[in-house]
């Protein structure tokens, strides 16, 4: 029978396993995709570990938000799709029930979008959680536009990584803002056009510095924390700060009688919305056509290997690029 990833209790990266399970026929209007590949991300040590914000019923909990492969079988009432189809899952907001860390999984038809030309299984697989995030927060929510300088808080992660490939598609200019002088040339050669290291810098100081004074039109920040007053002070007077992620686990200070637009953004609010979806599928599909958008991947582990997949995950080594494990 087809293997799926579940863990029973929380813990570390030793409480998940690997059982059989009989697939799941998909009902009216889903589908039943077989898994090739799919990435990890923060979100899935999250749940394991039970820091996630969101309820994790145990036990048999699966995991997985992201991942690539093909269209194995259609429910009554679906359209628009057939057998042998490559998609990408564009959206898994029950990871728990019918996560992607499975040989297969059942769906909505609506959470899948063709798998873009040009990218490879390992690629599709880590292509959507950030891209479709930075997409969201930059285009949909800040409204980004070309010449705009856009700084990005945690731009060595992954999502500050598709940021930046985005701002560039768009004529923005990303400015990368890092703790370590050390990651520097790694964020210009992934597309920063400055890079700010606080462990040297000042923000604010720095970022008038490469806007003529006038400081940062969007902000993105996606580590939050007290940190983020810097974050407000490097910002123009009428710009747009949009917090998407939560790196710092400290308490972020609430912002009082700033002259910016500040968003709180978590990426469902877009995904499960079908007219944006076709905008993000649309965007993606342009970028990786003309080669300006490309997900890195750092390494790729077998199924039988999940474990080993997550304690990487752990060491922090990847350096914000993504961890693929294939089916």
């Amino acid at each position: 029978m087809p293997r799926v990833v579940v863990f029973d209790e929380f813990g570390g990266p030793d409480v998940m396993h690997v059982v059989e399970e009989p697939v799941v026929e998909p009902a009216a209007g889903e589908v039943r995709v077989r898994i090739e590949a799919f990435a990890v991300n923060p979100l899935d040590r999250m749940m394991r570990s039970g820091t996630s914000p969101a309820i994790v019923p145990l036990p048999h909990a699966r995991l997985g938000v992201e991942g690539t492969g093909v269209i194995d079988a259609l429910g009554t009432e679906t359209t628009g799709l057939k057998v042998g189809d490559p998609i990408i899952l564009a959206a898994v907001p029950n990871a728990s029930v019918n996560g992607s860390y499975a040989e297969y999984t059942t769906l909505p038809a609506s959470q899948v979008v063709a798998r873009p030309a040009g990218l490879g299984i390992t690629e599709a697989a880590a292509i959507w959680v950030a891209y479709s995030t930075a997409y969201g927060a930059l285009v949909e929510k800040a409204s980004m536009r070309p010449g705009d300088h856009v700084l990005i808080a945690g731009a060595s992660g992954g999502v500050g990584r598709a940021a930046m490939q985005i701002a560039n598609q768009i004529g923005a200019v990303p400015i990368a803002v890092t703790r370590h002088t050390t990651r520097k040339d790694d964020l210009l050669a992934a597309g920063a056009t400055a890079v700010i290291a606080t462990d040297h810098e000042d923000v604010a100081e720095a970022v008038r510095r490469h806007t003529g004074g006038k400081g940062a039109d969007i902000v993105l920040d996606m580590v939050m924390g007290p940190g983020q007053q810097d974050l407000l002070k490097a910002a123009r007077p009428g710009g747009t700060l949009v917090a998407a992620g939560f790196l710092d686990p400290r308490p972020t200070p609430v912002p009082t009688s700033t002259p910016l637009t500040v968003f709180s953004y978590r990426s469902f609010e877009h995904t499960l919305d079908a007219v944006v979806v076709n905008r993000m599928t649309a965007f993606l599909n342009a970028g990786v056509r003309l080669g300006a958008l490309r997900p890195a991947v750092d390494r790729v582990f077998a199924l039988d290997d999940v474990v080993e997949a997550h304690r990487h995950l752990e060491k922090g080594l990847h350096g914000g690029k993504k961890i693929v494990v294939t089916v």
